[in-house]
């Protein structure tokens, strides 16, 4: 099997538990006007068919800005802004439906297409749309009235899950109706965190003019709480046109009970894809609640555990456990999980008659290694020794000595060891041995 051969399993292997868990969940994909004119339209539309492939319910909401600033200098019209949101009067309003109407059809054409010699090819992706939206005005706001600006009043959900249920794809221009029939302009951003709660979707995904939410030295902040994020907002940290735009709605959506948010880079070709099956992804996702989730080893996660750890026993970082003796001391075990999959583990061992344990098998896949879970397992660990009332924790490592001493752990020889652990000790290996007082 060459390289390429076993990167590409790796990868289908490592996608498997996504695709399954994705299955038959609602997706909410809104992206901006430049987003569908863009040289990424065509890839975003093949990505778009393959997540429906595997049986995602897609929701598109599509925005149409550049289209209307272009239909209002072809009519001689200057657009007019206030608090970064469009004043739209009557002949502003023409605009908006003229830009809206052709965007709308040329998103159409390319999600509907036969697709022939693409990676989709003999695909059909159905594409449907309604009056999901009723509108009102958003009325006069420090002396300006905004006119034909609206915002969503309500969401029909019960139609658009309808639709997801014949297996169609939902694709929703941001513009509403009053009920008493007047048409009004809508943010595209504030529709799809509308269209997101009301559906009760499993994600929400803008595509933005960033790779995500960076921090101070320009890194990629790979997930951060709604707290957090609004944190960031109100400081006014790290954010672009697009962000400012998005942030606000994404903090709204998981509050509103939506699972989580992305915000992902829409010049990143495959984003979508690396965004939802690798397991690092490539944007920045909004929760409600930390995304990682420590807890205590099940009998379930014995055949994850043994997955997680067997690479590191075939290099010999950790000693070969079989899956008989997983399931004997899985009780001993506590995990981290991420979105559902388990990406790190710890194990603790009582020797009780000396008042010690050890910690064991302490492993955390290598893409998430620099998220601070080796710290997060060992603390759970120490507490657990402490419930206890054991009075010494000890390790024994062959590659990571220097990580326990800069964590409190002090060398010792294997001498030292608890006997029952000092009589299993294997001279050949020649482990490090440390310890550290509780």
């Amino acid at each position: 099997m060459t390289a390429s051969t076993e990167r590409f399993v790796a990868w289908v292997r490592g996608a498997a538990p996504y695709i399954h868990a994705f299955r038959g969940r609602t997706f909410v994909l809104a992206f901006g006007g430049e987003v569908a004119a863009g040289a990424r339209a065509q890839s975003l539309a093949y990505d778009c068919n393959l997540l429906a492939a595997l049986g995602i319910r897609l929701v598109l909401v599509h925005g149409a800005r550049p289209q209307i600033e272009a239909e209002l200098a072809r009519r001689g019209l200057e657009p007019r802004y206030h608090n970064g949101l469009r004043v739209t009067d009557g002949e502003a309003l023409e605009c908006v439906k003229a830009a809206m109407a052709v965007t709308r059809l040329e998103v159409e054409a390319l999600l509907s297409q036969g697709l022939p010699n693409t990676p989709m090819a003999g695909s059909y992706m159905r594409v449907t749309g309604g009056n999901f939206i009723t509108a009102r005005p958003v009325g006069v706001v420090d002396g300006v009235d905004y006119q034909y600006t609206g915002a969503v009043r309500k969401i029909i959900a019960e139609e658009i899950n309808a639709d997801l249920d014949q297996q169609n794809v939902v694709l929703i221009s941001p513009m509403g109706v009053s009920p008493a029939g007047e048409i009004f302009n809508l943010s595209m951003e504030e529709v799809a965190e509308a269209v997101a709660v009301a559906v009760k979707a499993e994600k929400l995904i803008y595509l933005c003019d960033a790779p995500g939410l960076l921090d101070a030295d320009q890194r990629l902040i790979d997930s951060v709480t709604a707290d957090e994020a609004e944190r960031m907002f109100n400081a006014g940290e790290g954010l672009t046109e697009d962000l400012d735009l998005y942030l606000p709605c994404a903090i709204r959506a998981v509050r509103g009970g939506v699972s989580r948010v992305h915000l992902i880079d829409h010049d990143k070709d495959g984003g979508l894809l690396l965004e939802f099956f690798t397991h690092a992804g490539v944007g920045t996702v909004v929760s409600r609640d930390p995304l990682f989730r420590l807890r205590d080893a099940t009998f379930e996660d014995v055949g994850a555990l043994g997955a997680l750890i067997s690479p590191m026993e075939a290099d010999g970082t950790l000693v070969r456990r079989g899956r008989e003796l997983l399931e004997q001391e899985i009780d001993r075990f506590s995990v981290v999980e991420h979105d559902g999959v388990l990406v790190g583990c710890a194990a603790l061992y009582p020797f009780s008659d000396e008042r010690a344990a050890e910690l064991a098998c302490l492993a955390v896949t290598p893409a998430y290694r620099r998220a601070g879970l080796g710290d997060q397992l060992l603390r759970r660990i120490e507490q657990r020794a402490r419930t206890q009332r054991f009075e010494r924790l000890f390790v024994l490592t062959t590659r990571t000595a220097h990580w326990f001493r800069e964590r409190g752990f002090s060398e010792i020889g294997p001498e030292a060891l608890p006997q029952k652990k000092r009589e299993l000790y294997n001279y050949q290996r020649r482990s490090k041995v440390f310890v550290k007082q509780l």
